[in-house]
């Protein structure tokens, strides 16, 4: 699954330049040439649709327990490293173990709206690709499902996110709106499903309005003024949603306003001269939640793009730039664990892997490609591989 899903990315991993376009993060030049040579890769595109087909989504309405609105309509997590108290006998509040994820989490809300992008995702993919409506059909049934239907649908608010049990009298926290960055990359397969008979203007226009209550929350809700004032990968990401959601709705005032102050107010804050990022070297897993943020400034660069702005040219007066962090972090992907002088309890040759494909990302962005030698090896070794599938 992971090869499948590695080589789906390779063939809409690069921004287009225009905002009015269909798509911001997908490059279907890409996809287009893919399929006018028949590549491998559109049979794994196509195999991962089919297996949609037959599911039935988990809604928001499902999960176990209801938030304290009394609603559940109103999406609801918990957040990812939060444990009972072995000393309370409730357990009560909970406790924070930075780096060691709660499997309650997975009682919520979090992995349905996970489950429901990707799927919006593949089968968009497997309808631009071969235009066949069936593709469409389930991915627009899916769509109305969490954003239209009365009885299955989530409110446009975070209200509840990453809630912390025994804190806040079960509101959420800022923390939680980045849940919904899910979303971020669906909006392209929306923006494809536009041209399907399946997708009707009424429902088009219900999914837009939803949208639009949604930065209407961002914008004035305290929960999320706690995630816009973040000064760590929270931040980065809220500002990422924000401009990409305001681009979706046609508010291209908010969307240039968030690229704009983006390099002054989260490059330059969070990335120091060396490259480092204090505040994601200050966690238990500091090389993941490095390239963790990286991804999120990866993402911006190609909204920015679309809105005519070169965030990977953005340097401050004394050095900090998107390109310095990649330098700052690339040395350790010939290195073992050890050699690293932060924390990272887990997954070190899992986060290796991830800043690869990253570095192979912003190859595809910059004029010259200047990272090659990291990912050549595998990305042909992951071509090669596509038979399996």
């Amino acid at each position: 699954m992971m090869k499948a899903i590695n080589l789906i990315s390779l063939l809409v991993t690069l921004a287009v330049t225009n905002a009015t376009a269909q798509a911001i993060v997908w490059n279907l030049k890409s996809l287009d040439q893919a399929k006018a040579k028949n590549s491998p890769e559109i049979r794994v595109i196509i195999k991962e649709a089919e297996s949609k087909l037959d599911k039935t989504l988990s809604t928001v309405v499902d999960k176990e327990l209801t938030p304290s609105s009394g609603d559940k309509h109103d999406y609801m997590s918990m957040g990812r490293y939060w444990w009972p108290d072995p000393k309370k006998e409730t357990g009560l509040p909970y406790i924070r173990k930075d780096g060691k994820s709660n499997p309650e989490i997975e009682k919520l809300d979090r992995y349905p709206l996970s489950d429901f992008a990707t799927s919006i995702e593949s089968l968009a993919l497997a309808y631009y690709l071969t235009t066949n409506e069936k593709y469409a059909e389930k991915a627009v049934a899916n769509l109305k499902v969490w954003f239209i239907n009365e009885d299955t649908k989530m409110n446009p608010n975070m209200n509840y996110g990453q809630t912390i049990p025994g804190i806040n009298n079960g509101l959420g926290r800022g923390e939680g709106i980045l849940d919904t960055y899910s979303l971020f990359e669906m909006l392209d397969a929306v923006e494809i499903l536009k041209k399907s008979e399946s997708f009707s203007l009424e429902d088009q226009e219900a999914i837009e309005d939803w949208f639009k209550s949604y930065v209407n929350w961002l914008q004035t809700s305290p929960v999320a003024a706690d995630e816009q004032q973040a000064t760590n990968n929270h931040g980065t990401a809220f500002d990422v949603q924000l401009a990409r959601y305001a681009i979706f709705i046609g508010d291209l005032d908010l969307a240039h306003k968030v690229v704009n102050q983006f390099a002054e107010n989260r490059l330059f804050t969070q990335i120091n001269p060396d490259g480092s990022q204090p505040l994601e070297l200050e966690r238990t897993t500091a090389f993941g939640y490095s390239v963790f943020n990286l991804t999120h400034f990866l993402d911006m660069s190609k909204i920015a793009s679309a809105l005519k702005v070169d965030l990977l040219k953005a340097e401050s007066k004394d050095g900090r730039s998107i390109t310095k962090a990649i330098d700052f972090l690339v040395p350790y992907l010939s290195k073992p664990k050890a050699a690293f002088p932060y924390q990272q309890i887990k997954d070190w040759d899992g986060v290796k892997e991830k800043l690869i494909w990253q570095l192979y990302r912003v190859d595809q962005m910059l004029p010259k490609p200047q990272y090659q030698k990291y990912y050549k090896v595998k990305l042909k070794a992951l071509k090669s591989s596509t038979a399996v599938y």
